[in-house]
């Protein structure tokens, strides 16, 4: 494990970095080089052992799955130059074009049969993901050691077709296979360095930037990959990417002509920001929740009523339209709005209650449980570092304690990966979290809450009503019938209180106005290989 990203709290620090990356003395960046700030510093550079945007952006510049992603985050064809799927939708088959290993290894249909059977091995340490592919037939048997990796519904027909077989028809497959668990793997490379092998000596990729170097808390630098299929058209030779989480710090480097872009401004300043910084904040909605959750092994977050009495508790409004005021919007549901295919959301039953009426109602729900003066309820809330969460996490404070003045919530800090390792080993009472679309379908985020889905299940809710709902939706061929399907299990979700949605988030990312090919899209996925500067195209 890599130690967690320093803050940089100095211009002078920031200029370090900048001078550390390209080994120079500072000042503009080459032409040549692409520099943007991640956020935080991944746990790996293997793909089926990361998690998180700030890991994708880096992982999604060195590896192509069978599916990729254009400038627009749209599905289209990646090392799969295109792909046919049976009436049923249960049996896809792939064709795959010729291309190589960046150390000039052919890559064949044989690479991704093991890194799916990788991926959903029990044995692999630090899959936490795995669940994302459980569409693919036995995936979740095999993910469970309940049957052997080869018997994974993925078969090589030749070294250059791929057959996947599914469980049930899922439509939304091209875009779930852009996603970084489906990444193929270099088995040659991985079967010989073990855990080692995305260490820059080692790694190989098929994308268009390979690791060249990474100093842990400052940057991570990657080279242009000549075997990449497409390599004639990339901008930049090199990508540099900062793992900083001090915004005011990148913000300092962009003004000194030192970044390119960075995925978020500071907190509550994009008047400030667009004042240092003239075209350079953009704000769009994104398919993403903020959420809090329960650890539902633990007393007393077991009972339903102290979960809903915390959740009526949460003035969403007060948060998004006084704190905040970034554009995001306050949501009483799990999946956003503009999910697509989704027309008619779920919503928690008590939504139009006055707030008065919510605390009062609170206040019955945790005295029924058992609390008052005499037994208070105390519970601890974490929170990440990052973003808005240090804002709005005294806020929640306040929210909860004015149920009664025996509800007594403590908050912490935590960095990011730290508390969503923290999340995914359930060693947390109450926690924020939140969910980012790895692909544009509702049950991206209502699979979440399955009780087979694993580590990403942050609170271990289980209810075999939501499940079979799930499951259901699934074997449904009609688009509208799923989506009925689909509502069905997201208010079982939201009357049990498994988790209590926040607000919709927005992007919140600076953009050298100059910097072209990058589109704004509610993943907020920006990849390297279609960016340029309009002052390079020009030349």
């Amino acid at each position: 494990m890599f130690n967690r990203p320093r803050l940089l709290t100095a211009l002078a620090a920031s200029t370090f970095l900048a001078q550390s990356a390209c080994g120079g003395s500072g000042g503009d960046r080459p032409d040549n080089q692409l520099r943007r700030g991640i956020g935080a510093t991944p746990d790996s550079l293997d793909p089926q052992q990361s998690e998180g945007t700030w890991a994708n952006d880096v992982i999604g510049d060195m590896f192509i799955g069978l599916t990729t992603e254009n400038a627009a985050s749209e599905p289209i064809p990646g090392v799969a130059e295109r792909w046919e799927t049976s009436e049923d939708g249960l049996t896809w088959t792939f064709y795959l074009r010729q291309s190589n290993w960046s150390d000039g290894t052919p890559l064949t249909a044989h690479d991704f049969v093991f890194a799916f059977r990788r991926l959903l091995d029990p044995t692999t340490v630090g899959a936490v993901y795995a669940s994302l592919q459980y569409p693919i037939k036995n995936a979740q048997a095999i993910n469970g050691g309940q049957m052997p990796t080869d018997q994974l519904g993925v078969t090589a027909l030749d070294d250059y077709t791929l057959q996947v077989e599914l469980e049930y028809p899922a439509p939304y497959l091209p875009g779930l296979f852009k996603h970084y668990t489906a990444f193929p793997l270099p088995r040659h490379v991985v079967e010989e360095h073990g855990d080692n092998w995305t260490s820059p000596e080692n790694i190989v990729v098929n994308g268009p930037y390979k690791l060249v170097e990474w100093r842990t808390g400052d940057f991570i630098r990657s080279v242009k990959n000549p075997e990449f299929f497409d390599a004639d058209s990339l901008c930049f030779e090199e990508v540099v990417y900062y793992t900083a989480s001090d915004h005011d710090a990148m913000v300092r480097l962009a003004q000194a002509g030192q970044i390119d872009m960075n995925n978020s401004f500071p907190t509550g300043r994009l008047q400030d920001t667009e004042e240092k910084l003239p075209g350079w904040p953009r704000t769009e909605p994104m398919l993403a929740t903020t959420y809090v959750v329960a650890n539902q092994t633990r007393e007393p977050f077991d009972d339903v009523r102290v979960r809903r009495a915390l959740a009526m508790a949460m003035d969403r409004e007060y948060i998004t339209g006084s704190i905040l005021q970034g554009g995001e919007n306050p949501t009483y549901s799990f999946v956003p709005p503009t999910i697509a295919g989704y027309p008619d959301h779920a919503e928690f039953s008590w939504k139009d209650m006055p707030r008065d009426e919510r605390l009062a109602e609170a206040q019955s729900l945790l005295s029924e449980a058992g609390f008052g003066p005499d037994n208070p309820l105390e519970f601890e809330y974490q929170y990440r570092a990052t973003g808005n969460n240090p804002r709005i996490a005294p806020v929640l404070q306040a929210n909860w304690s004015d149920i009664a003045d025996w509800v007594r919530p403590a908050i912490r800090q935590m960095e990011t990966q730290a508390l969503y390792n923290s999340l995914q080993n359930s060693d947390y009472a109450l926690s924020d979290a939140a969910w980012l679309a790895d692909y544009n379908d509702a049950y991206n985020f209502l699979y979440l809450m399955d009780s087979g889905t694993g580590p990403m299940n942050y609170g271990r809710y289980n209810n075999p009503a939501y499940d079979e709902a799930l499951r259901a939706s699934n074997l449904e061929l009609d688009p509208a019938k799923r989506a009925e399907l689909l509502k069905a299990a997201e208010q079982i979700l939201l009357d049990d209180v498994a988790a209590m949605p926040l607000l919709n988030t927005v992007t919140q990312e600076i953009i050298d106005p100059n910097l072209t090919g990058v589109i704004d899209n509610p993943e907020r996925i920006h990849r390297a290989r279609f960016m340029c500067r309009a002052s390079m195209q020009q030349e």
